[in-house]
């Protein structure tokens, strides 16, 4: 294989990208991130090709923006995505466990294994303690791709210290966000503070009930904002157990005497008005129950809109905030997140430091910072490719 280091590429020429992933109108973070660097990659004269993944015929019908739907368990739809790709310049793959089908997602390698251009694939999940299964998909992943992106250096480190993956391969881009406009005109501490704000798709492991018991513990001592829990049920959880976990949120808060104190709020945002409604808040709160989680979509919305942070100690979460845009606690402890929130609004320009140092790090985080550093890799696989070829 011809390497070819990235400081010697010239400017990015307009490339057909072939984008494998979940994507819109599919409710999931995977779609919304494809979707997002997608829409980048027009902007910046690329022709894009989507190939969107479904579970069944049935939904991939409702899909009318993908040229074609990988459907779990189809083999003709297996041969005409690779040749979907392979009409591409490059293929860029969007993994996540779970959404590919097969056992641990290996059919994902059997359409690779058709697949003649060059692959990248980016790693949405890095497990710290794989299957079996697991393990074997994402070492074969590996050998099947020019580059694997991860977004944090949690992952990198954990994907090179743990999986037989060659290092050379491996690169960090960071998640990409839509930036705020007029970050320097949102302060932090305000005659009246914006809300307390978690959002996202809803359902257990989410952690909104230990926020929920944090208030309750600070009722009468802090004068803390709203609490609002912006979001729906997740779809798959939604199927399975209906409103369960967002009814019992309701019951919880309305037990503690919190009354007004915590609002659920169900409104459809799209990404400018999402963003808005980040860059209002006082702080974000994130008190995600997983210990493995090595990147989250809303922590870098978050900082994006220039807000302060408190979260579980998720990897990406110690990463991020670790120069002070946020502070890190346990999970599953309502104590030290309320000790947290007390200092938010009680220790004097705490707020203030915490969203300048958030303002500070949000540019990097743009989209259009993070798809050129994707042209770039996929510029490098390109020329590696016609180089292979000669």
């Amino acid at each position: 294989m011809h390497m070819v280091p990235s400081f010697f590429l010239p400017s990015t020429p307009p490339r057909r990208i072939g984008l494998l992933s979940t994507y819109p109108p599919r409710l999931c973070g995977l779609a919304t991130y494809a979707h997002a660097l997608a829409r980048q990659f027009t902007c910046h004269g690329h022709d894009v090709s989507v190939v969107a993944v479904h579970e069944s015929i049935a939904a991939s019908a409702v899909d009318a923006t993908s040229l074609a739907v990988l459907v779990g368990g189809s083999a003709r739809s297996q041969r005409e995505v690779a040749t979907e790709l392979n009409a591409c310049d490059v293929a860029l793959v969007q993994h996540e466990f779970g959404i590919f089908s097969g056992p641990d997602g290996a059919d994902l390698l059997d359409v690779l294994d058709d697949v003649t251009v060059p692959v990248v694939t980016t790693l949405h999940t890095v497990p710290r303690h794989p299957s079996a299964g697991q393990r074997a998909v994402l070492e074969a992943l590996a050998r099947r791709s020019f580059r694997l992106v991860v977004m944090t250096h949690a992952a990198l480190d954990r994907l090179v210290d743990g999986y037989d993956v060659d290092r050379d391969r491996v690169l960090m881009i960071p998640h990409g966000a839509t930036v705020a406009t007029g970050l320097h005109r949102v302060g932090a501490d305000r005659p009246r503070p914006g809300p307390l704000v978690t959002w996202g798709l809803l359902g257990p492991g989410k952690g909104i009930e230990h926020v929920i018991d944090a208030l309750a513990l600070l009722l009468g001592r802090v004068d803390v904002p709203t609490y609002v829990v912006a979001g729906v049920t997740h779809p798959k959880v939604l199927e399975r157990d209906g409103h369960a976990y967002l009814d019992a949120l309701a019951e919880r808060a309305a037990g503690h005497g919190l009354g007004t104190g915590v609002r659920f709020d169900t409104t459809y945002r799209d990404v400018p008005t999402l963003t808005r409604f980040a860059a209002a808040a006082s702080v974000v709160v994130l008190p995600y129950d997983a210990r493995d989680q090595v990147t989250s979509g809303v922590l870098v919305d978050a900082i994006a809109a220039g807000r302060p942070v408190v979260a579980t100690a998720f990897p990406h979460a110690v990463e991020l905030l670790r120069t002070g845009a946020g502070i890190a606690v346990p999970h599953e402890d309502p104590a030290a997140l309320a000790g947290a929130l007390a200092r938010c609004f009680t220790e004097p320009g705490l707020l203030d430091a915490m969203a300048a140092e958030a303002r500070r790090l949000a540019p990097g985080y743009a989209w259009t910072s993070v798809a050129e550093r994707y042209e770039s890799v996929l510029q490098e696989a390109g020329i590696d490719a016609e180089l292979s070829a000669t």
